[in-house]
């Protein structure tokens, strides 16, 4: 009997946390085909600033990673690319280049969150309103379900 709830326990641990995982990833959006991408990068402007994500960064890890160019315009950002899959991650912009949890920490707060990546690979996102994007020299991938850092970019 003792072993049977034991396995009942520990299956249903084993299942919530696969089902937070799977989850995402099941339901994540499709990436922007080639055209969507070009339309997108078309929008950028001449004022823009352009950065690699790296699997190499001190906080990535096998499961946490990207990996792709990003470019940050006047009214938006485009990422091709690649993330590894997970939950709940989002894009911020940082006035600082950061490669670790702690550190990103340490900045969220003056941190600008400009929305939901719900796709792994090549995205678009607006730029919230008023936000003038010459004043951000980073980009930041967070998972703020777990709190963990995904990857990041220096912006040049």
């Amino acid at each position: 009997m003792y072993k049977f709830l034991i396995g009942v326990i520990v299956g249903g641990f084993v299942g919530l946390g696969g089902g937070i995982y799977l989850l995402p990833i099941l339901t994540a959006e499709t990436g922007l085909s080639p055209i969507q991408l070009a339309q997108q990068l078309g929008q950028v402007g001449s004022q823009k600033k352009e950065g690699e994500f790296d699997r190499n960064r001190e906080d990535s890890d096998a499961f946490h990673w990207g990996e792709g160019h990003i470019t940050l315009g006047t009214h938006n950002i485009v990422f091709e690319g690649q993330l590894a899959p997970g939950p709940d991650y989002r894009l911020y912009l940082t006035k600082q280049y950061v490669e670790t949890e702690a550190d990103f920490l340490a900045i969220k707060s003056s941190s600008v969150q400009v929305g939901m990546v719900k796709t792994y690979d090549s995205f678009a996102l607006e730029l919230p309103a008023g936000t003038d994007s010459s004043e951000y020299d980073s980009v930041i991938i967070w998972c703020e379900a777990f709190g963990q850092f995904i990857t990041s970019a220096r912006l040049k």
